[in-house]
Parts: structure tokens; C-alpha cells; sequence
């Protein structure tokens, strides 16, 4: 999804304005398409799958996937690739468009299916995919516990949840005026399906395979879990 610290520096460098954090509570479409700057024709990422992607999903075979937060798309597109039937929603408009930009470079314009959504409000179908991706999820509080269950619960029985977040510096993140603790954990996740029809994985912190050269964030925390068929 969206990596709140690395964007606060990408988006000042590029901006030369400091992001109103606030927003991301009050709007979170409006917050997201002023991070992504307000114009499609400008990508904002590498163009590549994340390294914690290809490592943890390369033994599933496809089926049905689910990408939440997918940015500018290239998660979805390197699962479509894979043999998924992919559908990827975003909050912000700006980076579905660049997304929708990537697949045509890429020779893939209806390989995934992409949506404008922002599932605190509008959740995905029960039980509709074998895989459900959230890579840097950015759930501003306040979240229930049943929101998050209604989410994931669009893994289907048997099906895959991948939730990945980077392990964030608190004084760092601070310093660019970011607290982690306002946004939903990979803890508070996991704590949320504790005891449901969810079986942990994997759970644990792991270096990031071929992180961006630019990037502030070396480890990523990785929960993993299947549902029960």
C-alpha cells in the first residue's frame, strides 16, 4: 500500500511542502492523491514488485487475488503475470491512474482490475479471493477489530493473507511529523484474528529482499496467514 515515512521524504523532495497528516484522518483519498502529487503522469515509485512480494507469495499458484492499497500497481501486476486474476483498489485516484498507465507500458492494460475504493468504508466480498495482499497498509484510527476481520475476510477458505509493513524508527518517523501509532499495526491485525478461523503462518521481522536504493526502511515485519478450508 503506502509507506507513510519514505513518502513524507519522497513527497517533501518533490514538493518542497510538508504533508498535512491530518488529512489522512479527515480525507483519506484527498491525503493520498496530494502524497502521489496530483498528476498521473508522474510516478511516484520504482516500478517493481516489492522484494517481500516476490519472496513470500513465489510457491502459491494463482487464482484470485486481492491487492489493497496498491499504489501505483506494480504488486498486481508482476501477481497477473503469475497466472492471478488480480483486483487492486486504491483510495486515491491519482495512483489507480498511474497504475492503469503502468499496464498499458507494460502490455498488460486488462490484466488486473482496478478500483477506486477505500475499504474502511466500502469492504471487498466475503470469501472471493485466494490471496489477499496488503503491503504497507495505511488504516488511520480509529479501527475495530471488526473492521479488520470484515476486510481480511475477503480471503476465501484455504486462502492466503499477506500483510507487510516496514519496521519504522518512532524518533525518526517523528521528526518528518509521522506517528505509527495513529495508523493500524501488523500487530493490531494479527491481535484481530486471534482466535478466528485464521492460522499464523508466519509472523516475524525479515530483512527486505532488494530494497530501493533510496529507501530508509532495511526490515520489513511480515505476517502471514491462511484460512481455514
Amino acid at each position: 500500500m503506502h509507506d507513510h515515512a519514505q513518502t513524507h521524504d519522497h513527497h517533501h523532495d518533490h514538493h518542497h511542502h510538508e504533508i498535512d497528516h491530518e488529512l489522512a484522518h479527515r480525507n483519506p483519498a484527498e491525503f493520498w492523491d496530494d502524497v502521489y502529487g496530483g498528476d498521473a503522469g508522474d510516478v511516484m515509485w520504482s516500478g517493481n514488485p516489492n522484494g517481500t512480494v516476490e519472496v513470500e507469495l513465489a510457491d502459491l499458484e494463482g487464482g484470485r487475488a486481492l491487492d489493497i492499497g496498491c499504489g501505483e500497481g506494480a504488486d498486481a501486476l508482476w501477481l497477473a503475470q503469475r497466472g492471478w486474476e488480480v483486483t487492486a483498489v486504491d483510495v486515491s485516484a491519482v495512483a489507480i491512474e498511474r497504475a492503469k498507465l503502468a499496464a498499458v507500458a507494460a502490455g498488460m492494460a486488462d490484466a488486473v482490475t482496478w478500483r477506486v475504493a477505500n475499504v474502511l468504508i466500502d469492504p471487498p466480498d466475503a470469501a472471493a479471493y485466494d490471496l489477499v495482499l496488503m503491503m504497507y497498509p495505511a488504516f488511520h484510527h480509529p479501527v475495530t477489530a471488526e473492521t479488520i476481520r470484515t476486510i481480511v475476510g475477503a480471503v476465501a477458505p484455504g486462502g492466503t493473507l499477506l500483510v507487510v509493513h516496514h519496521v519504522v524508527d518512532p524518533d525518526a518517523a517523528a521528526e518528518h511529523g509521522f506517528d505509527p501509532s495513529e495508523f493500524v499495526s501488523v500487530a493490531e491485525i494479527a491481535e484481530a484474528l486471534a482466535g478466528s478461523d485464521f492460522t499464523i503462518a508466519a509472523h516475524e521481522t525479515r530483512s527486505r529482499p532488494n530494497p530501493p536504493p533510496d529507501s530508509h526502511h532495511a526490515d520489513d515485519e511480515v505476517l502471514r496467514l491462511i484460512r481455514s478450508a
